[in-house]
């Protein structure tokens, strides 16, 4: 019989080895998308029991989460917090300890957008009579936002991929949330089965990189990467490009861009204006983080390749634009899905150029993507406008607005020289500027020229909208029968009884995108300022 000898060196490695094992959390630093999903949870249980009369203070539960999870980034403003973290020992290496939640500077800005976006989101939906089950809406609005809370302050890949799906998920959801109505469901479909297999292939890709490394943190993979066996670098680099496809996706990147008309058409107006913005900043936040931070070994082969999907994407997304038929029935959402596209590409400039030089230039993206959050939602807020009294929201729809609804008007000319990049919008000048100057620093000189054919294209369409908002408005031919006009609600709601009437939250989600676009070219700095980033 033998018998097991514990002596006092044994014990205190085991011991050391259970600490090195436990996860410091730190509820500050994880308490927005936290307080989000609670509130999910709440406003999910509160649906069971209010009647049918008292659902609007589902919306106002809402916006009250989001308000209180913007607050609460205000705390972490001076800090590099991490937490759900693993040191040294247990990671097997000399470096720092490796965390898979990290509350920096990147992180509060991609949350402080993600989470403003939902809000101005609440603000579209409320104020008007909803042909939309209310319960299912604001809890699929509060999940979604919860995921796309988590994804910029992750640090493995695992926190990665289950921030992309419960940001994704409840998206499908959305899309195809207006029950009987056949384009949605079909937007919803279409959504579902290719973000479904952009997520396969982002899965087998990561798999390849976990069997390369070893490991799934961000900065373990990093450095790793840097002496990957030579049997093994085949296999590295395939799942190195197989990972960004996911990302690529939901940035509605060339050639993963092809849902994006079809899923803004088909879906409710605020739900596209989500998705628009908040859809977009997931991806490149997810995109960034797995470039510069996990990949950059391989910057030789993600920076041509985004370099690529940059030129071909705000390629395709102004051609398509340049083609739209303005008085097809929602032409005007159809433009915007457009445009949502190139100035996708646009945002992967700065990307690209990090392959080449280094991240400084990943402030350009953050500021762009600032930029066009704001200009983009006031933009789908105004469509949002016009679909209650002209529900088909074409282009030519847009024709007067001015003699009738003269602050809109202008509200909407401000956007679309902001998309433009003209004067006064001068945030949309400065952050293509910004851009353009990364292309450029980097040696990208074609990228450079690629994209100033593009803006020069993109010009032309986003002129002659804004022409159309201030020429006399149409007389409709005496006689001419309604039922000739597309007269099915674009937004998902139901037209209101009065030309001239608008919900108050309406109002404001203008107001507040228009005063911020107004305050942002004024100091345009302030922007690249607060937006700036450094990932090491």
């Amino acid at each position: 019989m033998t018998t097991a000898v514990v002596t006092p060196d044994l014990v205190t490695t085991a011991a050391e080895s259970t600490t090195s094992l436990i996860q410091s959390v730190d509820w500050l630093a994880i308490a927005p998308p936290v307080v989000v999903a609670a509130m999910a949870l709440i406003v999910l249980v509160t649906d069971l029991f209010l009647p049918e009369r008292r659902k609007p203070l589902l919306g106002a539960l809402t916006i009250t989460g989001l308000v209180a999870a913007l607050a609460l980034l205000v705390p972490l403003r001076d800090g590099d917090r991490s937490t759900f973290c693993l040191n040294a020992a247990a990671t097997g290496s000399g470096a720092a300890d490796a965390c898979s939640y990290t509350a920096d500077h990147f992180a509060l800005v991609i949350q402080a957008l993600v989470l403003g976006g939902a809000l101005l989101t609440a603000l579209l939906s409320l104020g008007d009579i909803r042909k939309l089950p209310a319960g299912e809406f604001w809890f699929l609005l509060l999940s979604s936002a919860s995921g796309a809370a988590l994804l910029p302050a992750a640090r493995d890949l695992a926190t990665l991929v289950v921030a992309l799906e419960v940001a994704s998920l409840p998206a499908f959801a959305l899309v195809g949330i207006k029950r009987g109505d056949r384009r949605s469901s079909e937007a919803a479909l279409k959504f579902f089965l290719s973000s479904v297999v952009a997520t396969a292939v982002m899965l087998l890709g990561v798999s390849f990189v976990y069997a390369t490394t070893g490991t799934l943190h961000l900065t373990e993979i990093a450095a790793r990467l840097d002496d990957v066996p030579g049997q093994l670098d085949t296999l590295a680099k395939v799942g190195v490009a197989l990972t960004l496809v996911g990302f690529a996706f939901k940035t509605a990147a060339a050639p993963f861009h092809f849902w994006v008309p079809d899923t803004y058409i088909g879906a409710p107006l605020p739900v596209a204006a989500y998705l628009s913005v908040v859809g977009k900043a997931v991806g490149f936040s997810g995109l960034i983080l797995v470039t510069v931070v996990a990949f950059p070994a391989y910057a030789d082969v993600w920076g041509p390749a985004l370099a690529v999907l940059a030129a071909l994407t705000m390629t395709i997304g102004n051609v398509a634009a340049l083609r739209q038929n303005a008085g097809r029935a929602r032409s005007a959402v159809r433009l915007l899905a457009w445009s949502s596209v190139a100035q996708a590409g646009y945002l992967l400039v700065p990307i690209a150029a990090a392959a080449y030089s280094s991240d400084e230039h990943i402030g350009s993206t953050v500021a762009y993507a600032l930029m066009y959050a704001v200009v983009n939602l006031g933009a789908f807020a105004v469509a949002a406008l016009v679909a209650r009294t002209s529900p088909g929201n074409r282009i030519t729809d847009y024709r007067g607005l001015y003699a009738t609804r003269p602050l809109a008007a202008l509200a909407m000319a401000f956007f679309l020289l902001c998309l433009a990049g003209l004067p006064p919008g001068v945030i949309g000048l400065f952050a293509k500027v910004t851009v353009f100057s990364a292309a450029v620093d980097a040696g990208l000189g074609w990228l450079a020229v690629v994209m100033a054919v593009n803006v020069v294209i993109a010009l032309y369409y986003y002129l002659q909208w804004t022409a159309t908002l201030f020429r006399a408005p149409e007389e409709a031919p005496e006689g001419a029968p309604a039922a000739a006009r597309d007269e099915t609600p674009a937004d998902g709601f139901t037209p209101a009884p009065t030309r001239h009437g608008a919900p108050a939250s309406l109002a404001v989600a203008i107001t507040l995108t228009a005063v911020a676009g107004v305050v942002l070219s004024g100091a345009p700095q302030t922007v690249l300022r607060f937006a700036a980033v450094n990932l090491f």
